[in-house]
């Protein structure tokens, strides 16, 4: 009777254990449908800005009358394979340009197409700032686990990395000042 008992009792822990294994991957799974998810939220409203941007060039060009390049970012962003974190940097600095150059020209605010531009650039950046948070969330969910005791173990076997969050900044190396505005 002793040796069936033992027997009942390990087979009982390792049934305790395989759903824990089973419930703790299931929720590492969560969070990576949850972060893709927002990728693709964050990438389609990239996606947006970009669309919104190359339509204002156009726009630009006529009601300005000139052959200059105008918003060289946008055109050069064309042509370059980015990341999301770098595509966002990138659309940063073109919506600082657009914004120099409808400042610089006051009849473009009298344009109602680029001025339907405008509201939706800023509605699109009140977007991205809330898709940045809940990324950023989310990511900081998925590190706890990897990093906490017990789940890092089931992190471990199924080689699960650290992800970063959507400024793209690395917090685990000694570099403190690189962080932008």
């Amino acid at each position: 009777m002793d040796i069936v008992m033992y027997v009942l009792m390990i087979f009982i822990l390792v049934c305790i254990l395989l759903m824990w294994y089973i419930t703790t991957y299931n929720k590492y799974q969560s969070y990576i449908i949850r972060i893709n998810e927002a990728e693709a939220n964050i990438d389609s409203t990239l996606r947006k800005r970009f669309d919104l941007l190359n339509k204002s060039i156009g726009i630009l060009k006529v009601n300005l009358k000139t052959e200059d390049e105008i918003l060289d970012k946008v055109v050069k962003l064309r042509s370059k394979k980015l990341t999301n974190f770098e595509l966002d940097r990138e659309l940063y600095e073109a919506i600082n340009e657009f914004h120099v150059v409808m400042e610089s020209n006051p009849e473009l605010k009298t344009h109602e197409e680029l001025m339907k531009i405008v509201i939706s650039l800023n509605d699109t950046e009140i977007e991205i700032s809330a898709l940045r948070k809940y990324y950023n969330d989310i990511i900081t969910d998925y590190n706890k686990l990897i990093r906490t005791f017990p789940s890092n173990i089931v992190g471990k076997f199924a080689k699960y990395k650290l992800r970063t969050y959507f400024d793209g900044k690395n917090m685990e190396d000694n570099i403190y000042n690189d962080f932008k505005l």
